[in-house]
């Protein structure tokens, strides 16, 4: 038993993690009814329907096709590899971190496979953790990029004009700066002959006709999803519309969601609920927070992620366009800072597991430094 339990957490260590601190916050807020409550079941909802219609997608074999696409419109790797981190960056403006993430990480993992071995090994992790810091921080500029930038702007009765125009210099900063780490990582790069502009070095096969009945189901229900993100639609409607399709004409899909995902925000909403129901915390939280909202905000998504600590600390202060910066800035930094960052490291763990570790580097490194950079800058306008 203790055998199973040690290769169940080296396997799913973000999962494990998440259920035990759960289950100790257990000890201090017994469960009850208010337990539902944490759990924000259109976030699941969603995010299952996502995983379920990529997953199709991909195995029809367009990420193929578009990553052929992509390679043969675009001058080189680098050029590809820039192409791959904007679109994170400028789509999670309109259809969230989180989906740029499911949708374009598979992509990039596609297309860096296609690549010479010692050139694609180099760009492994660093385009998914590139990707991850590009959708985290584009997505900041919109009300509908991120879930607490959606609550905040709501609450505090700003405008759409308003909230991009606050966080507008910090969106300008990021972009320049992704745009400047990738021309310095492409510099590094080994150098393999013809790599840059020999499309037949990426070994594309050709590919039996696509299942133009997937294709179009697909595609109809992601637009049904997106529409969902705006809030046009309840997400119980895609929920039931990717269910019945996936029983119905696509059976074996539904092995392909990333339940372990689903499981572990399930784990992480327990967590943050009891933490905002301790009093002890929430005596801390009103000590600290007087006018030091937008530092409070960092520090406290680094171990709630931000949209809960937006929901935990819109409590205690009216200072939204101070928590709205201070969110979005501590979407930076820890694995948990950002839930969709879970997203990218469940890809580079079902990739290859020995690489989480040093992924995990890669990325909490990159996210400190952009993170100093935007602190520097909230200081800078302040």
């Amino acid at each position: 038993m203790l055998q199973k339990l040690y290769v169940f957490f080296r396997k799913e260590t973000v999962l494990s993690i998440a259920v035990i601190l759960a289950l100790l916050s257990m000890f201090w807020v017994r469960p009850d009814k208010a337990y539902f409550t944490y759990i924000d079941f259109r976030t699941l909802g969603l995010l299952f329907c996502l995983m379920a219609i990529v997953a199709g997608l991909k195995a029809v074999g367009v990420f193929d096709i578009l990553a052929k696409k992509l390679l043969m419109g675009t001058s080189g790797t680098v050029g590809v590899i820039r192409l791959l981190v904007l679109l994170c960056f400028f789509l999670s403006m309109v259809i969230t971190n989180d989906v740029a993430l499911i949708t374009f990480v598979p992509l990039a993992l596609i297309i860096v496979h296609k690549l010479p071995k010692e050139l694609g090994n180099y760009w492994l992790l660093k385009i998914v953790a590139m990707q991850t810091i590009a959708a985290n921080l584009g997505s900041m500029l919109t009300p509908i990029g991120n879930p607490q930038n959606l609550y905040l702007y709501a609450r505090a009765g700003m405008s759409a004009a308003e909230l991009i125009t606050l966080m507008l210099p910090y969106s300008a900063t990021a972009l320049i700066l992704l745009l400047i780490w990738i021309q310095v990582a492409a510099a590094k790069a080994p150098h393999v002959c013809g790599s840059e502009n020999d499309k037949t070095l990426l070994g594309f096969s050709d590919r039996k006709e696509l299942n133009m009945e997937y294709l179009a189901a697909y595609l109809i229900l992601f637009t049904i999803c997106l529409l969902t993100v705006a809030r046009i639609i309840p997400y119980q409607i895609p929920l039931v519309l990717v269910l019945i399709y996936m029983l119905l004409r696509n059976r074996e899909n539904i092995s392909r969601v990333d339940y372990s995902l689903l499981a572990t925000f399930i784990a992480l909403f327990i967590f943050i609920g009891n933490l905002g129901r301790i009093p002890q915390f929430s005596s801390f939280l009103e000590r600290i927070m007087a006018g030091r909202e937008t530092l409070t905000a960092v520090l406290a998504s680094q171990i709630m992620s931000n949209v809960p600590a937006a929901l935990l600390l819109s409590g205690f202060t009216d200072n939204y366009r101070a928590l709205i910066v201070g969110t979005n800035i501590g979407g930076l930094g820890t694995l948990i800072a950002s839930m969709a960052s879970l997203i990218s490291f469940k890809y580079i763990a079902k990739e290859n597991r020995n690489l989480r570790g040093k992924y995990l580097g890669i990325f909490t490194a990159s996210n400190i430094i952009f993170m100093i950079f935007m602190l520097i800058l909230y200081f800078f306008l302040r």
